[in-house]
């Protein structure tokens, strides 16, 4: 398997990790809210999780990003993670998922 590859298969174990933690206040998990931007991982396999909040006085602002990081820390060929909170663009509901939507009974 050559780097690429690697890369693309640690990124979507690190997604399917994200999608196991949940917003205490909505019964979704953070990737289908769309509070998961960008996942990348660089050629020595440290990961870059670029992520927002629903507020930026969200009472798990510093909990959240902690959470992310230990977990995406816990796929197995990752080396180092780094976690890094933007407002911008500020997350609105059409962030998302269809399931999600479904879920919070929005469609």
């Amino acid at each position: 398997m050559d780097k690429k590859e690697k890369k693309s298969q640690l990124a979507d174990a690190i997604l399917q990790v994200l999608k196991t933690i949940f917003d205490p206040e909505i019964p979704v998990n953070i990737y289908d809210l769309g509070l998961i931007y960008e996942i990348n991982i660089d050629n020595d396999f440290n990961a870059h999780i670029l992520m927002t909040l629903t507020t930026p006085n969200c009472p798990v602002a510093e909990s959240l990003p902690a959470e992310v990081k230990e977990r995406a820390n816990g796929v197995q060929g990752i080396k180092d993670v780094k976690v890094e909170i933007t407002f911008d663009p500020p997350w609105t509901q059409n962030y998302l998922s269809e399931e999600a939507k479904l879920e919070l009974g929005l469609l």
